[in-house]
């Protein structure tokens, strides 16, 4: 239990962490860099999904688990996604109120950070311990750019650096309790195990398919982009290999 408390701690203290320059930012980063970010983080996740929570469920409950899991992971960020509409944080030119956009933005990415919470801390609960040290590591990664878009955009919309800085904190701090939930959840259940590791993967392409890599590809950075993607991967697939 207390890896998974630290795991999610550290998982959703990235988003502070992403945040954290926006404090020091003279100017903006560009398009480019942005979209390389993003696809890196993206590159990332697939390769935590593939290499390491599907095969984990595989190995603790064969197909049927991992495609109910799948299935049930990419459904419910489907319905969170249809309760709280995307709203394109990089490529919308158009100033609009901060009580209307900003709020709407931080109650998205704070319900997307939902799965993220659980997945962490249902991979702490399977026998292998370090594939919940790599779902925090992989959710961190994910985090860390996230907060930085969050804040960039709030400070866009007139909000003071330190209250934006703020806000895309908060934004991750739901992933902490939400980890402790799914940790117990399959701690006491462990037949939920392979659903849960694989509702987390589910969960994880539905993000990278839907949200960052069409981000990533918004501005004409394709290219870039797809090496980026790569190179995190093959960054990720390293990590793997050392634990």
């Amino acid at each position: 239990m207390k890896e998974a408390l630290l795991g999610s701690v550290l998982a959703a203290m990235s988003t502070g962490v992403g945040a954290l320059p926006i404090l020091f930012l003279k100017n903006t980063l560009t398009h480019r860099w942005k979209d390389t970010l993003l696809a890196f983080t993206a590159g990332i996740m697939m390769a935590a999904a593939t290499l390491s929570l599907i095969p984990e469920a595989l190995s603790y409950g064969g197909f049927l688990p991992l495609g109910v899991g799948l299935i049930f992971g990419v459904i419910t960020l489907t319905l969170l996604e249809k309760s709280i509409p995307h709203i394109d944080l990089e490529h919308n030119r158009r100033g609009i109120a901060f009580d209307q956009k900003a709020m709407l933005i931080v109650a998205a990415i704070t319900l997307h950070n939902i799965p993220e919470g659980l997945s962490v801390g249902v991979s702490y609960a399977s026998d292998a311990e370090e594939t919940g040290n790599l779902i925090a590591f992989a959710i961190g990664v994910q985090n860390a750019p996230e907060g930085f878009l969050v804040a960039l955009f709030l400070i866009n919309q007139k909000i003071s650096r330190l209250k934006a800085f703020f806000v895309a904190t908060l934004t991750g701090a739901v992933e902490i309790p939400m980890a402790i939930l799914g940790f117990y959840l399959t701690s006491v259940v462990s037949s939920l195990v392979p659903y849960g590791l694989a509702f987390a993967a589910g969960a994880m392409l539905y993000i990278i398919y839907k949200e960052l890599i069409p981000e990533s590809h918004g501005d004409g950075h394709e290219t870039s982009s797809t090496y980026s993607f790569i190179i995190g991967l093959l960054f990720m697939i390293f990590i793997i290999q050392i634990f």
